[in-house]
């Protein structure tokens, strides 16, 4: 199968976001509920444990338990997105998402919680896994990026603030943050009533016509042919790279800046813990700024030269903790690791929706989700369980090390392909 290609980077490459559209409205009041996932949810898990009488890490079952359901079942999500639409899939994934923190209030055991919290983890991916691939279906170069971009400054930023929601919330009642979720609902129904269902078909339509509503749907069946195509989809070095650049990236920032940091800035410092959440927050706040430039990168770049940027400022971010003799300068590697990520994550799926039609596209994104909760779930146990034989130090220097060789897999991928972007560039 042929992916589909984007021309090279140019001046003239369109990247405004038409904000007034009900389209981009819709995709980022869902993505910015996507956060009420976890951050919202992590202060709140000492009180959770004293509430139901558990331990810590049955407490810590909240958050495996939301992430391993979007793992596996990402994909078949993204099957019914490329046979239903995409439409159907964000309307019921928030209104299921909306409806299942609703009932946590009235759950009458932890047992009964970590249940519902499998259910929200499968709409979480079901939003994520929507709201990207209608971007991809209904932009394309540049204008993709800058939308991508966006899209997720305000994962970051919902990332950012919910953590400090969630521990206002709790105070009250260990439930009470449970209740945002219902917001998910009223969106869902609005989404139904404005969106128009994306192109499907894999043309290369104009994004002002896709905007109008105008749809080119080809439905495909749930068979052997629709897996087989997806995974010639994906079974390019290109797209391959894409996977392993998700993965990493989230692995390294879940496991050093959202863990390993914590505990570096608490042992050797000692600082107290609203310290320590300041760190974080400039970690994601320039994640946040970085992201919201990418259609501004792509402008000049391609999406794989983008996302080795990326990686090397993760590189960077990493040597600098690692030789850090203080707060400031842990604090700079945080933000230098942020920017990294703002790099990488829109362009990756910039990327992706690029070289794969819209017939397989939801399937290919899905596959991408997996790989970015798998990323989140293994980050943390990996960096905390090496650390307690080598420390935190060490861990630091191999993310670095880390971080250059997934940079040089991704220069690979894209050769091992024949880039058009880069033969583009190299002729230009």
């Amino acid at each position: 199968m042929e992916p589909t290609t984007r021309s090279s980077p140019s001046e003239s490459a369109d990247t405004r976001i038409p904000w007034d559209t009900p389209t981009v409205r819709i995709i980022l009041l869902s993505t910015l509920l996507a956060p009420l996932g976890v951050p919202l949810i992590s202060p709140t898990l000492p009180v959770v444990r004293d509430t139901f009488g558990v331990s810590e890490p049955t407490a810590s079952l909240l958050i495996s338990a939301y992430f391993v359901a979007g793992i596996v079942l990402s994909p078949f999500i993204g099957a019914l997105a490329d046979r239903l639409g995409r439409r159907l899939v964000l309307v019921a994934s928030l209104v299921v998402f909306g409806l299942a923190g609703g009932v946590t209030v009235f759950a009458p055991s932890f047992t009964s919680v970590l249940l519902i919290r499998v259910v929200q983890g499968t709409a979480s991916a079901g939003v994520f896994v929507a709201t990207v691939t209608i971007i991809g279906d209904t932009f394309e170069d540049a204008q993709r990026n800058a939308v991508l971009g966006i899209n997720t400054a305000v994962l970051s930023a919902g990332a950012a603030i919910f953590p400090v929601v969630g521990g206002v919330l709790v105070a009250v009642s260990w439930d009470a943050p449970y209740l945002l979720y219902l917001l998910a609902v009223p969106l869902g129904v609005v989404a139904w009533s404005v969106l128009e269902e994306s192109n499907r078909g894999g043309d290369r339509s104009s994004s002002s016509e896709r905007l109008d509503g105008e749809s080119n749907i080809r439905p495909v069946s749930l068979d052997a042919n629709y897996v087989r195509g997806v995974l010639a989809a994906v079974g390019t070095g290109g797209v391959l790279a894409m996977y392993v650049a998700t993965f990493a990236a989230e692995l390294l920032l879940f496991g050093s800046v959202l863990t390993a940091v914590p505990f570096l800035l608490t042992g050797s410092y000692g600082l107290a813990p609203a310290v320590v959440g300041a760190v974080l927050m400039l970690a994601e706040g320039t994640s946040v700024v970085v992201s919201a430039a990418n259609g501004r990168f792509a402008r000049h770049m391609t999406n794989s030269a983008i996302v080795e940027t990326g990686f090397l400022c993760l590189a960077v971010g990493f040597a600098v903790a690692w030789l850090a003799g203080s707060v400031l300068e842990i604090g700079a590697a945080s933000a230098i690791i942020g920017a990294g990520i703002g790099l990488v994550l829109p362009s990756v799926d910039a990327e992706v929706s690029d070289r794969v039609t819209g017939r397989y596209r939801a399937g290919a994104l899905s596959l991408r989700n997996s790989t970015t909760f798998l990323g989140r779930t293994l980050g943390p146990v990996a960096f905390a369980g090496i650390a307690t034989t080598t420390g935190y130090a060490p861990l630091l220097l191999g993310g670095a090390v880390a971080a250059l060789t997934v940079a040089g897999f991704v220069a690979a991928g894209m050769r091992w392909t024949g880039d058009p972007d880069r033969v583009a560039l190299r002729r230009a």
